[in-house]
């Protein structure tokens, strides 16, 4: 990105403000960098611990899989996944707060016995499976701002902050050399006079 000026003071002085508030803004970019990067590792760390929560609860019911083909799956229903927002690092995430099921009403002479267990075991790996979802958004989200904030700290510190630098030195350089011949063509004006005179 080049950066446009004009080699005068004024320019100087607008491209200087730009870099205060640059070189202001970008620990606190970086600070938010860094607590995005912990906050999605966490996220993706939950994410795997209820992938292996999830895994263990099903291989544990391995062997009722004949049961589950005489399950009536129209009992279990999820009702509604009540959620919240909380904001980390100025992303607004979900967070999970209540998962209502509805069952439906059944013959408990005529069922089989283990059915209240089976809504049981559903309702726990459900709530497992739904948590996980949640989490995966949240990674998701907080993932996507982290990638924004890292391009956004590499834009300041790579491009802007080093462009606006060689700008106002190009502009220093310049009017450095501008005041050098000023200075430069009055001696010699001088002593021209001085030569005239002297004649």
């Amino acid at each position: 990105m080049a950066i446009k000026f004009q080699y005068n003071k004024i320019s100087m002085q607008s491209l200087g403000k730009q870099l205060k508030v640059r070189l202001r803004a970008l620990p606190t970019i970086k600070n938010k960098e860094s607590a995005l990067r912990m906050e999605v590792k966490k996220a993706k760390d939950q994410v795997g611990i209820l992938n292996k929560k999830l895994t263990l609860e099903i291989k544990k019911y391995d062997g009722m899989t004949g049961l589950w083909n005489e399950f009536d799956h129209t009992l279990l229903k999820v009702e509604d996944v009540v959620l919240d927002t909380k904001k980390i690092a100025g992303v607004k995430t979900p967070v999970l707060k209540e998962i209502k099921f509805s069952v439906k009403e059944y013959d408990l002479f005529e069922s089989p016995v283990w059915f209240a267990a089976g809504i049981a075991i559903l309702k726990k790996l459900v709530s497992i499976a739904i948590e996980r979802e949640v989490f995966i958004v949240k990674m998701e989200l907080l993932e996507r701002a982290r990638r924004k904030t890292t391009q956004k700290v590499n834009l300041y510190e790579k491009v802007q902050i080093p462009g606006f630098q060689e700008a106002m030195l190009k502009i220093k350089r310049f009017m450095e050399d501008e005041d050098n011949l000023s200075k430069s063509s009055q001696k010699i004006v001088k002593t021209r006079q001085a030569m005239e005179v002297a004649s």
